[in-house]
């Protein structure tokens, strides 16, 4: 305890909030059991929702505004990135499934790059190859056709780099709170409405995006509250790490999470990973860690 306490503030902010980072997933990951991922992120989001509305109740929004479609493409790509990660949480292992969606800086570091125009730099482009070598590593294809959790944990790393690009150019228009609340919002407004849609239409295939609504059982509604809780608390803890050291720290540390998921999920009943799994994972940290290296 001595040691966490000497620890930089910002490490030991990024450290809490991994530990509940993965804490999320081990919630989600029970509910995912008897429920579908679609309603797991609604009961993610709502929560936050509630929490931020209120907010609003003492200290409303103070922006100029002017990208309203932008903050509409965050709030959307947040939230089907976040269904794809939640889908695959029940479907494979949850330190694969977090490792995925952990791809998102390598690919921010990419789209800054073609959007912004932000330079990546040698060490840039060398930390980019690492990581797609490690998903690779972690797919494990045994040809040219990939899985559906191969494709939807591409897709909640892309999806969420995407929307943390937005996010940058979104800062100078909005107040968090309103950039925060377009992502919990569509989190929110789009499972009821495919929830809905699942009613009259088959899932089959589309059971990462459809499902019916199914009414927790009452020791489902303490995983409900755990879930809600430890997302909004590691929210605040990374907020406040980010605040506390600088970008590039703050960003390495937080791939602590994927070990973190690896306990959680072993706890759980996942396996342990494979040799190649394991060694694409550590290559996707190495790569986010280059990348968070970058912006030290």
């Amino acid at each position: 305890m001595q040691f966490f306490n000497r620890l930089n503030p910002g490490v030991r902010y990024m450290l809490i909030a991994s530990f509940l980072f993965a804490l999320m997933g081990a919630f989600a990951k029970l509910l995912s059991s008897s429920m579908p991922p679609v309603e797991v992120v609604f009961f993610r989001n709502v929560i936050g929702v509630i929490l931020i509305v209120a907010s609003l109740a003492k200290v409303p929004f103070s922006h100029k505004g002017g990208k309203p479609f932008l903050l509409i493409f965050r709030g959307v790509i947040g939230f089907l990135s976040l269904l794809a990660f939640f889908y695959n949480i029940a479907h494979i292992s949850l330190a694969d499934a977090m490792t995925f969606s952990r791809t998102s800086p390598i690919f921010t570091a990419l789209f800054a790059a073609w959007f912004l125009k932000e330079s990546i730099g040698k060490k840039g482009w060398i930390a980019v190859f690492i990581g797609f070598i490690g998903v690779v590593f972690i797919m494990q294809p045994s040809g040219i056709t990939l899985s559906k959790t191969d494709i939807l944990g591409l897709f909640s790393g892309v999806g969420a780099a995407l929307a943390y690009t937005s996010v940058r150019e979104l800062k100078k228009y909005y107040d968090t709170r309103a950039i925060v609340l377009s992502f919990m919002g569509a989190g929110t407004a789009g499972p009821i409405l495919l929830m809905g849609i699942s009613y009259f239409v088959p899932t089959g295939d589309l059971d990462f995006i459809l499902g019916k609504f199914v009414m927790p059982k009452s020791s489902e509604w303490l995983y409900i509250l755990g879930l809600g809780i430890f997302s909004t608390l590691a929210q605040t803890y990374m907020t406040k790490a980010y605040g506390a050291t600088r970008a590039g720290i703050a960003g390495a540390v937080s791939y602590t999470n994927i070990l973190f998921s690896l306990f959680f999920g072993i706890m759980l009943g996942d396996s342990f990973p494979n040799v190649a799994g394991l060694f694409g994972i550590m290559l996707v940290v190495m790569g986010g860690i280059l990348v968070a290296k970058e912006k030290v």
